[in-house]
């Protein structure tokens, strides 16, 4: 998985939510400065936390590419 790619994805879903990083992190249960690593690519969230999101901003797990 293309991790800068996957953090643009997470970055413009987030966007357009109109959600903070710090909005999204208490969303999904971790902090703003983690959502700030994956939106640069620095890390990849961890598996647990894809469904919280997937759940929250309204995308299926699979339809990423």
């Amino acid at each position: 998985m293309d991790r800068y790619k996957f953090g643009e994805f997470i970055y413009q879903k987030r966007k357009s939510l109109g959600l903070t990083q710090e909005e999204l992190g208490r969303k999904v249960g971790v902090t703003n400065k983690a959502v700030s690593k994956w939106e640069v690519g620095e890390t990849l969230p961890d598996v647990m936390m894809l469904e919280p999101f997937a759940n929250y901003s309204g995308w299926a797990i699979n339809t990423y590419r």
